[in-house]
């Protein structure tokens, strides 16, 4: 088999990597919640955890999808227009990336973690 339909191959895999990570880590989250919820019929309190679930899965097949693309492009194709592309799918999920991380820890990342004394409700017993 020749290498540049390994490449691809491996590309392909890739990107099927990150298909199932977001869906079995979706679907993960889901069952979680929903046994939760089930058992102490507080929904709002775990709705956070379930949001942070699906967002934990959606950031890890991003970055299998990256991979894909980033693999198939350099290796197989690497055109200036293919390049291109490439750059626009990786600065998409990038930003894609980088909102879900706020929105998981709900600050800026050069913020930094809050010490422990700032915490709302951190102190109280």
């Amino acid at each position: 088999m020749p290498t540049k339909q390994i490449i691809q191959h491996i590309g392909a895999l890739l990107d099927l990597a990150g298909v199932l990570v977001i869906g079995v880590g979706v679907a993960v989250a889901t069952v979680v919640y929903a046994v939760r919820c089930g058992r102490s019929r507080e929904v709002v309190t775990h709705y956070r955890a379930y949001r942070q679930g699906v967002g934990r899965a959606i950031l890890l097949g991003l970055e299998f999808l990256v991979g894909g693309d980033i693999i198939r492009t350099v290796a197989v194709s690497p055109t200036f227009t293919s390049v291109g592309v490439l750059a626009l799918i990786v600065l998409v999920r990038t930003f894609l990336s980088f909102s879900l991380e706020v929105e998981l820890d709900g600050r800026w990342p050069w913020q930094g973690k809050p010490p422990m004394g700032n915490v709302p409700g951190a102190g109280r017993t």
